[in-house]
């Protein structure tokens, strides 16, 4: 080895490298934590000390959204493996299983909150129950005005990256928003003189959660099952087709969802009379301008079809 590749070798040894917090997912995840953690204990301690009901459930809630983070992050790091001998398409739909187990600690969640809510309201003591104090009510803005903000911040760098699991744990904190409303309702009329306000709003609170998981669900199912893209991308790409020289028409179009990703298959019709060489081309070109112009296109493949004689 000369003195050249020493140097470069050397600098290359002392050049940190990146550190998994510069990906961006890790970034929201590493601050949705930290505000959740915070806004778990503050909830609890003032759902204990106020005598709130929904303010416990509502910390409850937060608290989950910590595990629910640490699938997120876990998801998106098994997603962003590259592809192997046993994956040769990659690990795309790892993102989706998250996705999923969110949902479904989101339900279990609802539940569990509901169910406590009904029984409160089907003991029907309601002179018993106590009358939250006002400590609770300024978590439930606290918590507000915080989830509203962490849902903008993690929803617009889902966006940026395409992260399906990541756009789950936003939904997580606009859940968490709507329960810390519905809590605030519910304490504001039990603090007027109806304490039975607050086990109801612990019972809105749970059907909001139980939406979002159903949500959540169903769009992590559909990435699982090869669901097409929807209509609008599916003409977008017959014009990107349909716009390159020498295509005549489109015989076929099928598309399909691989976790954040989609594939294209797509069926060109060219002049019979081109050579093989000009045809190739041509379907190279039409390649090109799809993995291009979208930049979620795992992989597309063009199949061409001669005019009729």
């Amino acid at each position: 080895m000369d003195e050249r590749e020493s140097i470069k070798q050397s600098m290359q040894e002392l050049t940190p490298k990146k550190s998994a917090m510069e990906n961006p997912a890790y970034k929201v995840s590493a601050v949705s934590i930290i505000v959740n953690l915070a806004l778990s204990l503050l909830k609890l301690v003032s759902g204990i000390i106020g005598k709130s009901s929904a303010m416990v459930s509502d910390a409850v809630h937060s608290a989950s959204d910590v595990f629910s983070t640490f699938v997120v992050i876990i998801g998106v790091k098994m997603a962003g493996k590259k592809a192997d001998h046993e994956h040769p398409y990659g690990h795309e739909r790892m993102e989706c299983v998250a996705a999923i187990i969110l949902a479904m600690l989101l339900a279990i969640v609802g539940v569990g909150i509901g169910v406590s809510g009904i029984k409160k309201i089907a003991a029907g003591n309601y002179a018993e129950l106590a009358i939250p104090g006002l400590l609770p009510l300024i978590a439930a803005v606290i918590s507000i005005v915080v989830k509203e903000w962490m849902f903008w911040y993690t929803r617009a760098t889902a966006k940026k990256i395409n992260s399906g699991a990541l756009m789950a744990d936003a939904w997580h904190h606009r859940s968490d928003a709507l329960s810390s409303i519905g809590s605030f309702a519910g304490i504001l009329f039990a603090r007027i003189g109806y304490p039975i306000m607050d086990a109801v709003a612990g019972v809105i609170i749970s059907l909001c959660i139980l939406k979002v998981s159903y949500d959540i669900f169903k769009d992590g199912l559909d990435k699982m099952v090869d669901h097409s893209c929807d209509s609008e991308t599916e003409q977008k790409i017959r014009d990107a087709a349909l716009n390159v020289q020498g295509v005549q028409g489109i015989d076929d179009l099928k598309t399909r969802l691989f976790g954040d990703k989609i594939y294209v298959d797509v069926e060109i019709l060219l002049d019979r009379d081109l050579t093989l060489g000009n045809a190739h081309m041509i379907a190279e070109q039409v390649h090109d301008v799809i993995e291009k112009n979208f930049t979620n296109c795992k992989h597309c493949m063009v199949h061409v079809n001669p005019t009729e004689d």
